[in-house]
């Protein structure tokens, strides 16, 4: 009997080591389970908040950079976008400054430049979506500082002697020109041709800084 209760007696305990290293085995996946679930929501979360800040984020950017004001442009009718050599007759334009046409296949470097530069090269800035703000000369050195604060990236800004106005804002067939009153410069109205326009020529590529150019 004593043997028998010995061997039963060792059974139970091999029997409730086993229940225990069982228990053991799901409490630790249960707990594995739990650590994976809260890593998975703390992603899901983290997820949630970066979307949600990048949504927000460009919501204010879009906001900011909505154009506020009226729109002065005037469609001008493409003449358009073939290439041609450098010095070549070609017919006349249809806008001064113009907006479309022949034009060389070269481009111009883009930001503020202190030099004129032949039309027929930045028709071509035009046709990859770049903005040109022409200024005649006669303008102030005041608001030629103004005008650099627009140039770089996809705006080029250009001395012009042959400009009607003071300031004619140029995109591929649009044209907005206008002169200087007694206000100053009316910055608003070039953030908003720039905001209408910028890159929404018939090639769109990067900006032409850097890029070379004349």
């Amino acid at each position: 009997m004593d043997d028998m209760d010995q061997e039963q007696k060792s059974q139970e305990n091999y029997q409730e080591k086993k229940a225990t290293k069982q228990e053991m085995k799901d409490r630790q996946r249960r707990q594995a389970r739990r650590q994976r679930q809260t890593k998975q929501f703390v992603q899901y979360f983290i997820a949630l908040i970066v979307i949600g800040g990048v949504g927000f984020g460009l919501f204010l950017l879009l906001k900011q950079e909505a154009p506020l004001g009226q729109d002065y442009s005037t469609s001008i009718p493409e003449l358009g976008r073939s290439h041609i050599e450098v010095g070549s007759p070609r017919p006349d334009y249809n806008s001064n400054p113009p907006s479309s046409g022949l034009h060389y296949a070269e481009t111009a470097r883009t930001g503020f430049r202190e030099e004129a530069i032949p039309d027929e090269y930045l028709v071509h800035n035009l046709e990859h979506g770049d903005i040109w703000i022409a200024f005649h000369p006669r303008i102030s050195d005041e608001v030629k500082d103004q005008l650099k604060g627009f140039a770089g990236g996809k705006v080029i800004v250009t001395p012009r002697e042959a400009n009607d106005f003071d300031i004619s804002l140029v995109a591929w067939t649009r044209l907005d020109s206008f002169n200087i009153g007694s206000t100053g410069l009316d910055e608003q109205r070039i953030r908003d041709f720039i905001g209408r326009y910028i890159n929404q020529g018939p090639e769109k590529v990067g900006p032409s800084a850097g890029q070379g150019g004349v």
